[in-house]
């Protein structure tokens, strides 16, 4: 059984001691140790990634009790621990591609259940509604969300993959490494890494582009990273298209196709992510 290890808490010493004798003293393989204690935030977070054989629940429960002692908010996930990988779809404002990853979901395309939709607005609720998944808005007034009710709601719905679906806001660092290890999947409306920030189609477009698109992502604390693509999906346009017609196609049909089949790869567990690097899953063909 694959099982990531993730732990975040307040910069200290001998914190990632305790985690690694724990799991090698009962067996475990390690297979990737990732560890950050001079960020922004002034925080430490690990990733542990390892092979196990033994009783999860167990290796939960006496991880947790280290956590504890150490003032660690600690998480032990597997990808195989559901038969069907669950989904956290959160949204903003433009309802396309939570629509595209629900639609592949009912149609049987994406091996997955989505029990939880969350946004920063509204505007998606009704699309949660139609496809039976809870809603939850986690913001203020202006749309600034509440990052540990974020948490929580996860962590309540017991989430496998949070799939930031255009949302329009940037996920803390500490957020990131809480579900670090591949666990956190992002749209973003332009190719990386060639276009990152918030205005892809007119970066491409002042550049003379005639092909555009976008790309799923795994996220990691670096904002648009580009070494850690999904999938990437493309379209051509003639010369001297206008901007607006090029954005419309985009938000239409294009991004929600490379979301789709991002989260396909995901939930197929046909790549996974590995010292920051996507690559093929050892069950996958190819």
């Amino acid at each position: 059984m694959d099982v990531i290890i993730t732990a975040v808490g307040p910069d200290n010493v001998r914190l990632a001691d305790p985690i690694i004798h724990y799991v090698s003293g009962e067996g475990a393989s390690i297979a990737e140790i990732q560890m950050y204690d001079h960020d922004d935030e002034a925080v430490f977070a690990m990733l542990c990634r390892l092979h196990f054989q033994g009783d999860l629940t167990r290796l939960r429960h006496d991880l947790f009790e280290i956590g504890r002692r150490k003032q660690l908010s600690l998480r032990v996930w597997s990808p195989q621990e559901h038969a069907k990988p669950r989904l956290a779809i959160c949204t903003t404002f433009r309802p396309e591609p939570a629509r595209a990853v629900l639609q592949g979901v009912l149609a049987g395309e994406i091996p997955a259940e989505v029990p939880l939709m969350i946004g920063n607005r509204d505007a998606c609720r009704d699309l949660a509604t139609d496809f039976g998944a809870a809603w939850e808005n986690i913001a203020d007034a202006a749309g600034n969300p509440n990052e540990e009710f974020f948490v929580e709601l996860l962590d309540k719905h017991e989430i496998d993959y949070v799939v930031l679906a255009r949302y329009m806001r940037i996920l803390p660092a500490s957020t990131c490494w809480k579900y670090a290890g591949g666990r956190i999947i992002n749209l973003h409306h332009g190719l990386l890494p060639s276009f990152p920030g918030m205005r892809p189609y007119h970066d491409a477009y002042s550049s003379r582009m005639l092909t555009f698109g976008a790309t799923c992502h795994f996220i990691v604390p670096e904002l648009d990273a580009g070494n850690q693509i999904i999938q990437q999906t493309t379209f051509s346009v003639p010369p001297g298209t206008d901007l607006n017609t090029i954005i419309r196609q985009g938000q239409s049909e294009n991004e929600p196709l490379c979301l789709m089949q991002g989260v396909r790869r995901v939930t197929r567990r046909e790549v996974q992510l590995h010292f920051h690097r996507v690559v093929a899953s050892p069950a996958s063909p190819g």
